[in-house]
């Protein structure tokens, strides 16, 4: 231990003048640890305490200021006097693994080596090249966290900070993760801890175009039950909205990098009142201060400071805490590679690394000195194993011993049902709970189906209202390529030419319908992460998202469908009169419906935008190649003919084929256009008139130059759109859009099971 003292010192120099012995083993006067809660006033008498007794072997006088609780073995201050707690999570050896490949560099060893030998160091390499190596995650990792109380997890990027959050958050899949995780010696299932805990993201997943107070609106009728009136969800609402101390940006929307919005602090704060809008007793947080500067993550700490004070249990991890931050929180888990090399209240951190032999200066901050030190350790060959060992025997030296009071007053005196049924009645645990709090049971979702579909249109409607750049653009696409179309198939005419222009044109617009709806691809992969965390609680059903995300995707559909319509059908001269343009524009409507499902369904199996165009790009093109506009129905290889079916442009290609030469009555080739687009259309009308004089007689029938030969029937025949109507064309075209819809359903149920295996 001395040699790895003098290793440690000469790579921390700042380590080589320790402090006096009397401030090495000073502990934290109750006014100073009051000072750091946010206590208002102290008794001026109670502050005189300069003991050098260890903070774990000493007990410190109880703090008479109402509201603070008593801090003892345990260095706690959030629990009432005369009160004990009601919920205590405790969690023993959780160990939690990954495979991992681990490849072997063949011929490594250097040096000159025999054919012979490299054959063998070859064959081994390629044995072991893919052989299956575990690396822990979490190794062996202990500790309790108390109502009241806020337990934070620090150490350096990789420690596994996150990963305990997840174990504990039951984002873990149980069969992976070894231990045990008890809330007042119960096992926490999956629906207990799902109705009874909230976990904020380190992300801040918002819609950017909604206000504060519309946020946590929005939240509070999701996780609120419905037999709550509305007033009492706005006073909620408004409560939650003092308590995170954003009454000055009640009324400012969230913002995103092209729309200012609210700071950076407040952003956060907003996040974690999405998410505790219904009073859970157990909050999880993946490093809520970071990115934020030092006063924005003071304030943060301090709101969670204040929501474990209310009666909730605080686990949050924590990257490097200000010595101000420190003194807001009860407890502090210390990880290394996944193992604890500190537990325990920060006020004992100076003892604890006084004992192991490395004080701590007076104006070095705790976090950055057990940090840095850590940090050292890691680069020793030993790594951080001797503080390892030295937590487990300082645990063992300052444990309260079982049955003494301070050991006691931390039992939970009701079991788990009991507990959650009282803290409902003290108005805890708002959601899908009894009002009455007389329900010991939670419940899955807070409201039923309509109205949790209700609730996301009325949000998804607000927040595309607030950004009309995005409609607008699309509309512009849209309307310019009608134009562009418009004017090149001009006034169409009743020829072999206008016959084959007109397949064209029909081909190039429904295939259009389609490539357009790629610009919506990007809307469910912005709100991927949103609903993967709201549906992660519970907040509502994944049906309601799929059922409000097509409500509120048909209306700008049916505009597009109107626009492009206007634009293209009498311009190109398209026959049918009213019918004909009714049928068109459904035939449009439906292909936007059916490319928007496909579209969307797609988003909820790639989440990435770039991948995501070149997969739906990729498609359509194989789409419009098998529709049957390049290669007949019935030339296509017998291989290939599944594609032709599953092709979305060729329903509607084929209905608005139906739609033009289906009617009867027009001519598209007479008796003297039949030599055109051949050698012999060169030939003057009287030989023109012989050759076809000459076929008549041949034929017996009567062919004249104004004779029809070809009528719009036929060209559906030489097309080989024969096997369905017009109108089974457009029911299949728009039940693709309903099937797409439910895969993409199934893919939010299979894709959206945040859990780590």
């Amino acid at each position: 231990m001395h040699a790895m003292a003098r290793t440690v010192h000469d790579r921390l120099p700042f380590l080589a003048s320790p402090p006096p012995a009397r401030e090495r083993g000073r502990n934290p006067s109750l006014a100073e640890m009051l000072r750091l809660v946010g206590a208002a006033t102290v008794d001026p008498a109670a502050a005189e305490d300069d003991g050098a007794a260890s903070a774990f072997s000493l007990s410190l006088p109880l703090p008479t200021t109402p509201g603070h609780g008593m801090v003892g073995v345990g260095g706690s201050a959030g629990v009432e006097i005369g009160r004990s707690i009601q919920f205590r999570l405790v969690f023993s050896n959780l160990t939690y693994s990954v495979r991992t490949k681990e490849r072997a560099s063949p011929g490594g060893g250097g040096g000159l080596r025999l054919p012979m030998q490299r054959r063998c160091d070859h064959a081994t390499a390629a044995l072991h090249a893919h052989a299956p190596r575990t690396r822990a995650l979490l190794d062996g990792i202990s500790g309790e966290a108390r109502e009241g109380e806020v337990l934070a997890v620090m150490g350096a990027s990789g420690s596994g900070k996150s990963t305990l959050i997840d174990a504990l958050a039951n984002h873990i899949s149980r069969d992976a993760l070894k231990g045990a995780v008890t809330l007042n010696g119960e096992p926490l299932t999956g629906n207990i801890i799902k109705s009874i805990s909230a976990y904020v993201m380190q992300d801040d997943l918002l819609f950017p175009m909604l206000t504060v107070i519309e946020t946590l609106s929005f939240a509070a009728e999701f996780r609120l039950p419905r037999v709550l009136s509305p007033a009492k969800k706005r006073a909620r609402v408004q409560a939650l909205i003092e308590q995170l101390g954003l009454c000055a940006a009640a009324n400012t929307i969230i913002g995103d990098e092209g729309h200012r919005g609210v700071s950076g602090g407040e952003r956060r704060r907003v996040s974690i009142g999405t998410d505790i809008i219904h009073d859970p007793i157990l909050l999880f947080l993946d490093e809520p201060t970071s990115g934020l500067d030092s006063t924005s993550a003071f304030m943060v700490v301090k709101v969670l400071r204040r929501i474990a004070e209310s009666g909730s249990i605080v686990i949050t991890s924590i990257h490097q805490p200000s010595q101000r931050i420190l003194g807001l929180l009860d407890r502090l888990i210390l990880l290394s590679g996944g193992r604890t090399v500190f537990s325990g209240p920060p006020s004992a951190l100076p003892t604890y690394f006084a004992e192991f032999g490395f004080p701590i200066p007076e104006d070095e901050n705790r976090a950055e000195f057990a940090l840095d030190l850590i940090r050292e350790f890691e680069s020793l060959p030993t790594g951080t194993k001797p503080l390892v060992d030295f937590n487990r025997t300082w645990q063992r030296m300052h444990a309260p011993s079982h049955g003494s009071a301070d050991a006691d007053l931390w039992v939970p005196t009701m079991p788990l049902k009991e507990a959650i049924s009282a803290s409902i009645s003290r108005g805890k645990l708002v959601s899908g709970s009894d009002v009455a709090g007389e329900a010991a049971s939670v419940h899955t979702y807070a409201n039923p189906f309509w109205v949790e579909m209700k609730v996301l249109t009325k949000r998804s409607a607000i927040n595309s209202r607030r950004m009309p750049e995005l409609f607008l653009i699309r509309l512009g696409a849209v309307v310019v390529t009608g134009a562009i179309l418009a004017t090149v198939f001009f006034r169409l005419d009743q020829s072999p030419k206008g016959a084959q222009e007109r397949l064209g044109f029909f081909a190039f617009a429904m295939s259009t319908m389609f490539y357009t709806c790629a610009d919506a691809l990007p809307v469910f992969l912005q709100e991927r992460y949103v609903f993967l965390r709201e549906t992660a609680y519970g907040a509502y059903r994944r049906a309601s998202y799929v059922l409000s995300n097509a409500i509120v995707s048909f209306p700008p559909l049916v505009v597009l469908s109107l626009s492009f319509a206007f634009t293209t059908f009498f311009a190109v001269g398209l026959a049918g009169g009213a019918s004909g343009f009714a049928f068109y524009t459904l035939a449009i409507l439906a292909s936007f419906w059916a490319g928007s499902g496909f579209v969307t369904f797609l988003s909820g199996v790639i989440p990435h935008v770039m991948i995501g165009y070149t997969v739906v790009v990729a498609i359509l093109a194989y789409f419009l190649l098998f529709s049957g506009f390049f290669i007949n129905r019935d030339r296509i290889p017998g291989y290939w003919i599944w594609f032709h079916y599953l092709s979305l442009v060729k329903y509607p290609f084929e209905g608005v084929l139906q739609n033009e030469f289906g009617r009867g009555g027009e001519c598209f080739v007479r008796g003297a256009q039949i030599f055109d687009n051949s050698p012999l259309a060169a030939l003057p009308d009287a030989v023109k008139a012989r050759v076809l004089a000459s076929i008549s007689s041949a034929l017996g029938v009567g062919i004249g130059a104004d004779t029809c030969v070809v009528t719009g029937r036929s060209v559906l025949q030489q097309t080989a759109v024969t096997q369905l109507g017009k109108w089974e064309c457009l029911l299949v075209t728009a039940a693709w859009g309903f099937l797409f819809r439910l895969f993409f359903y199934f893919s939010l149920v299979l894709g959206s099971k945040n859990k780590r295996r």
